[in-house]
């Protein structure tokens, strides 16, 4: 059985439900250590001052936050703690929402929440019936080491899920961040129904188990290659972006592609080589029936100029 990572209570009106919290995800990014190159010797940080070169004591470390030029005001950590946020042990629902009105970017984090014990299972049950059948989360604020989170209490079904959320002034403005949008720029008639034409025949059911880690994969792979002493072969080349004055045809032959069933592919040029659109492991096998040397740490283009070298030398 999972351990609870909180403990305390969830409230929505008079009704009181005592809770353990549970996270309801897990983390399967591949972790390394850092060593210095050509050793075993392990890197490690050291907490040094910058003025004397010598190393500080954790006792000794204090926090400073820059207030311009160069100034800092110094806080130390009893200070800190003396207005971090009490030890709540209740999520108060203060009120709910349709789910739907939440904009996805403010979601953060999902946390799962079981009652207690089977003796207030009933109320539980309720609570989330009450929110299926009403579309509803509940938004209350609540404490966990040391820190105040705004959550989104919803169902998932017959469980309640907790989600954590940014607070509105944590969201930034892409207007004022971003200088690239296209503002103004409005799509021509014909694109834009091409594109939505695609989107519609590309369309289909969420089907979340459809979708890997592909990279945490390759990565894990490359670990036991090089294990076993292994070549390492490395990815094709990104797709080049599509050109302003090829959009309609790209689209065009998406569109095709997708109601064929067939993943769209780039046309050819009637001059290319049949080898210029071989991906880079095609061009990497090409290259080692060539018998071609340092294909491991050529780039794409190397590859293909190596290979059309190659062939050119054999007819």
């Amino acid at each position: 059985m999972a351990r609870a990572i909180w403990s305390g209570s969830i409230s929505f009106g008079l009704v009181t439900i005592p809770v353990g919290l549970y996270s309801a995800t897990e983390d399967h990014t591949v972790h390394f250590n850092q060593f210095e190159r050509d050793t075993s010797d392990r890197i490690r940080y050291e907490r040094v001052n910058e003025r004397t070169g010598k190393e500080v004591d954790y006792a000794d470390v204090v926090k400073g936050h820059e207030v311009g030029n160069g100034d800092y005001v110094v806080v130390e950590p009893r200070e800190l703690q003396a207005i971090a946020p009490g030890r709540s042990r209740s999520i108060d629902i203060e009120t709910f929402v349709d789910l739907s009105e939440i904009d996805p970017i403010f979601f953060q984090k999902t946390y799962w929440l079981a009652p207690e014990d089977k003796d207030h299972a009933r109320p539980y049950a309720l609570l989330a019936a009450a929110m299926n059948k009403t579309n509803r989360a509940g938004i209350a604020t609540f404490v966990m080491r040391g820190k105040q989170y705004l959550t989104a209490v919803r169902a998932d079904g017959d469980v309640l899920a907790l989600d954590t959320l940014y607070f509105a002034d944590e969201i930034r403005d892409p207007r004022t961040l971003l200088d690239t949008l296209p503002g103004k720029v409005k799509p021509k008639a014909g694109e834009l129904k091409m594109a939505t034409s695609l989107v519609e025949s590309m369309s289909g059911a969420w089907k979340p188990k459809d979708y890997t880690d592909t990279y945490t994969g390759r990565v894990n792979k490359l670990i036991r290659d090089k294990r076993k002493g292994k070549e390492i072969i490395t990815e094709e080349q990104p797709p080049e972006s599509t050109d302003v004055v090829d959009l309609m045809d790209a689209l065009r032959r998406s569109v095709e592609s997708a109601r064929g069933g067939r993943k769209p592919t780039k046309a050819k040029a009637s001059s290319a080589s049949p080898i210029d659109d071989a991906s880079k492991s095609e061009l990497d096998t090409l290259a080692r029936e060539l018998k071609i040397r340092g294909r491991s740490r050529m780039t794409r283009a190397e590859l293909l100029r190596s290979v059309k070298q190659e062939q050119r030398k054999a007819s």
